[in-house]
């Protein structure tokens, strides 16, 4: 593997050299001239020394804070500890109902999946575009979103990607909520995803969104997501290498405008589907990507993001099973840090899905039994337990079983076990879906949020053009 990461960085420093990278923000441009970086037009030719000495700055780990300290946690590895954290669903316009059909999102659908997120253990982290609301013009819907996350929750805020008004507008209702940019700096409150536009550029949108979260010392997901054989090469190392130099350029601007600035090395690359045309996630390259985005991340010493449980499929089902569990496993087993798309996310990540997000939280947990290992000691070993059953006996009726059967034996909310006789199978497991569901939402409670913080984040958005309408949870 050492062989194959060494000639895979070699490919990536060539790309960066030879044919370079393209910044669609004249403000980075002058920046990355300042430090030395060729530049002719609007592409930038990186040495190797300049990549590896920028992206070296970045830190191997860093802790984030949610406005409850409980829901506070680290990105990265530390001490020989790898840590892995999940993010729900991100970024998908439609709901796919049950039925199969879909349908646009409206800010409902947000405050609810808000509302489930806030409600499950499996999250840390709440927000972001957990879907898009169609029902608020795409100018506001930042912070309409960003408003509904910091009122209904108080785990660690997931931010979004946006122009220049709106990401200003995000760290603006930030320090409303947790101070000035020298705190936000000592305490990362926010952190959010920035996408390359393979083959090797970066957008307007994509540098204004790292220009204000690396200058207030913000957490930054640099994300390409090239696809194999349409904005990438056919070959699955020709992808990693593309995507490589992609990511490494975008880490080396978050340091150039802030040293130190707390970045991780994202991975979204798949292979396309050279039958239709589409863009597909559910596939074993997808997981060979964030194989190869784990070992890479830790060759240069950066926390890591990828994968999740996406799926290709067009409905719950089980093909939306056995691909959702591949991506999600592989993340696993390769220790990725950050985990986003973990719950919801469906059909290419064209749509949340409410049912598909409460059977992934059942993968999720079944998942981090794996990852738990089995432990080995004197009291699981249980050699005076065998001992005492002997040759023939029976464990059911052990003191041994009562006192570990709930935690040593994982169990399903939502899966179909024992001999019990059912009309319909699927019936009856989407019926425990539905009650899982309305269990969640019943036992939410929404966490306080001080009635001056809330005035004042009332009044901000006012000023700046969000009709208060949407200022009310649904």
């Amino acid at each position: 593997m050492n062989e194959k990461i060494n000639k895979i960085h070699d490919a990536s420093m060539k790309i960066l050299n030879k044919t370079g990278m393209r910044f669609h923000h004249p403000e980075i441009l002058n920046l990355l001239k300042k430090n030395g970086v060729k530049i002719e037009g609007e592409t930038a030719f990186f040495t190797e020394n300049q990549i590896l000495d920028w992206v070296g700055k970045a830190p191997d780990y860093f802790k984030v804070y949610a406005r409850n300290p409980a829901h506070d946690f680290i990105i990265g590895d530390t001490n020989g500890v790898k840590h892995i954290e999940f993010a729900p669903g991100y970024g998908a316009p439609n709901i796919l109902e049950r039925s199969g059909k879909t349908r646009r999102a409206v800010l409902k659908d947000y405050i609810e999946f808000t509302k489930l997120v806030h409600r499950s253990d499996q999250f840390k982290v709440n927000g972001g575009i957990l879907v898009e609301p169609s029902d608020i013009n795409s100018q506001n819907n930042h912070a309409v979103m960003l408003y509904h996350v910091i009122t209904l929750s108080d785990k660690f805020i997931f931010g979004m990607e946006g122009r220049k008004s709106q990401v200003d507008m995000t760290i603006d209702m930030v320090k409303i909520l947790f101070g000035s940019q020298s705190e936000l700096i000592s305490k990362p409150r926010i952190m959010t995803i920035v996408n390359t536009l393979t083959p090797l550029r970066m957008d307007q949108t994509a540098l204004d969104t790292i220009l204000a979260y690396s200058s207030h010392g913000q957490p930054v997901i640099i994300t390409p997501a090239a696809s194999a054989g349409f904005t990438g090469p056919i070959t699955l190392a020709g992808v990693i290498a593309l995507s490589n130099a992609e990511a490494l350029a975008g880490i080396a601007v978050t340091q150039m405008v802030r040293q130190g600035t707390p970045v991780v090395y994202g991975c979204q690359s798949t292979a396309g589907d050279m039958r239709t045309g589409a863009y597909v996630v559910g596939n074993p390259e997808h997981a060979l990507c964030v194989r190869f985005a784990s070992k890479l991340a830790r060759h240069y010493g950066l926390p890591c993001r990828g994968g999740g449980a996406p799926s290709d499929a067009k409905q719950v089902s089980v093909q939306s099973g056995y691909e959702s569990m591949m991506i999600l496993l592989t993340c696993v087993k390769e220790n990725i840090n950050y985990i986003i798309h973990s719950a919801g996310i469906i059909d290419s990540f064209n749509c949340m899905s409410f049912d598909k997000f409460i059977i992934d939280l059942e993968l999720l947990d079944m998942v981090k039994r794996i990852h738990q290992d089995v432990r080995v000691d004197d009291e699981t070993l249980a050699l005076d337990v065998i001992h005492q059953v002997g040759v023939g006996g029976e464990y059911m009726t052990s003191a041994h079983t009562a006192k570990l059967c709930r935690r040593e034996i994982w169990s399903p909310d939502i899966g179909l076990k024992g001999p019990k006789a059912y009309e319909n199978i699927d019936s009856a497991i989407f019926e425990k879906i539905e009650r899982k569901k309305d269990k969640m939402l019943m036992e939410y409670q929404q966490p306080q949020l001080s009635d001056s913080v809330q005035s004042e984040l009332v009044a901000y958005l006012k000023d700046n053009g969000v009709e208060e309408r949407f200022l009310y949870a649904v």
